[in-house]
């Protein structure tokens, strides 16, 4: 997985960059496919924002969170994004077992 964090208005630091790849190691963890993370974190005035793009294979996933607190804006960007890593996880597992919905259309 190759891991970009970058920051508007705002100085990466070591404990911020340690906190993100943490809490991203959790979307890893379910899903293996994940070949580039785009992190951006910004601050404007009250108002902490986090943002992540993920390509997978196949699929980009972008994700947004804005907090007043810079941690909780994060926490809550990596709980959508596992939803939404999960939810194509099962797509994928959907499609490849070769099951066929069948539409029966009543006259």
């Amino acid at each position: 997985m190759n891991l970009q964090i970058s920051g508007h208005h705002l100085e990466i630091t070591p404990a911020i960059h340690a906190y993100v790849t943490g809490k991203l190691e959790r979307v890893t963890r379910h899903f293996d496919n994940v070949i580039d993370v785009n992190v951006i974190l910004s601050v404007d005035k009250l108002k902490q924002k986090a943002e992540v793009t993920v390509h997978l294979s196949g699929k980009d996933v972008f994700v947004e969170a804005i907090d007043e607190d810079l941690y909780a804006a994060v926490d809550s960007l990596v709980d959508k994004l596992d939803r939404q890593v999960q939810k194509h996880k099962q797509k994928l597992q959907d499609h490849h077992r070769g099951q066929k919905i069948s539409h029966i259309v009543k006259d």
